[in-house]
């Protein structure tokens, strides 16, 4: 695991641009079908299967354990005039990472006006933007900011913050479409979304098909990375309770399968080359890529990732190269549908 800006990309998508057929621009649940009937791509070994996910029960086996993200989504975007304010990640000193983009429709793009030095909020209050975030960053995209609110910043919210929406997104949809169900503390800006197709009949038939469920935290920062930036440190915390499944799971032949890649980062920090986990808690500025191997996690449940995120790189490194390019392959010409509404994927050791 290292810091170091990954170096390739996966030859099948430089140069490709997702076809708009291919974004989900809704929830499932506005088509008619229910959280758990989008598509399941399991990817196993050679083998490819095209499943939905309420399947899942039956492709996993008894003493697998299911680590899922807890943490909730805010409305961590704030309307002001033509701008938006996106809330990022909590830092220090009652200072937070915020991204200013330019209001369109019922989402926003990307800002490349200059910045100025104070955004006026509603309600009377005030962002002071001190820096850039990273401070070498060559974007100027994120900014570490001091929110000058009156209230605390989740009553804050609460009252003038609405989900953060991309252009992909056909709609205003209310914050609970932005939920998952094991959301329970609150604190990321976006959904930890591959958490997002788990209903309580899927979680009822797992947790009878002998699968276990447990809980980290990792507080999602803004996703919209641009191209050549890095992933940013994010605050986690994996208890007690959790090592010990994992530990335990692990140690009688058992796999350990992270629910969002969110739930990866959090796992490998606090995991040693030995392959034990240990509680933790903090800010995890872990980045894996594509030659790094897993301590702890040997599958994933995740969402399809556009070709320019570093997201990609992590895959490569649980999948291994070919086997996620005959998958990324096999989603294209399936028609799998990309983004927070999108589809499924379950990355499973050969």
């Amino acid at each position: 695991m290292t810091l170091a800006r990954p170096t390739r990309r996966l030859d099948l998508l430089d140069g490709f641009t997702l076809p708009p057929e291919l974004e989900a621009r809704r929830p499932a649940e506005t088509t008619g079908l229910a959280r758990d009937e989008v598509r399941l791509m399991v990817t196993e070994g050679e083998e490819i299967r095209h499943l939905v996910f309420s399947d899942l029960a039956a492709v996993l086996r008894a003493g697998d354990l299911l680590v899922v993200n807890n943490s909730d989504t805010i409305p961590a975007s704030v309307p002001v005039d033509d701008l938006v304010v996106n809330f990022s990640t909590s830092l220090p000193g009652g200072l937070h990472v915020v991204e200013l983009r330019r209001r369109s429709g019922s989402s926003s793009q990307p800002w490349q006006g200059l910045h100025p030095r104070t955004v006026w909020l509603p309600g009377g209050g005030a962002l002071e933007l001190l820096a850039p975030y990273p401070l070498d960053s060559p974007s100027r995209r994120l900014w570490v900011a001091h929110p000058q609110l009156g209230v605390e910043l989740g009553v804050y919210l609460a009252r003038f913050g609405e989900p953060i929406r991309y252009p992909h997104v056909d709609a205003a949809y209310p914050l609970s479409d932005y939920q998952t169900i094991f959301g329970s503390t609150p604190g990321s800006a976006e959904m930890p979304s591959a958490g997002r197709p788990f209903t309580a009949t899927l979680l009822a038939e797992l947790v009878a098909a002998g699968v276990a469920v447990a809980p980290v935290t990792l507080h999602t920062g803004v996703s919209s990375l641009e191209s050549g930036e890095m992933p940013y440190p994010e605050w986690y915390e994996v208890p007690p309770a959790t090592v010990a499944l994992v530990n335990h799971t692990r140690g009688r032949g058992g796999r350990v399968i992270a629910v969002g890649t969110t739930v990866v980062r959090a796992l490998e920090t606090v995991s040693d080359d030995r392959g034990r986990s240990h509680p933790g808690r903090g800010w995890t500025d872990l980045v894996i890529s594509s030659g790094d191997g897993m301590r702890v996690v040997d599958g994933l449940v995740t969402g399809w990732h556009e070709p320019a995120s570093t997201h990609l790189d992590m895959l490569e490194a649980i999948a291994g190269r070919e086997r996620l390019v005959e998958s990324y392959r096999a989603a294209l010409s399936e028609g799998y549908l990309w983004h927070e509404f999108g589809d499924s994927h379950l990355i499973l050791p050969g």
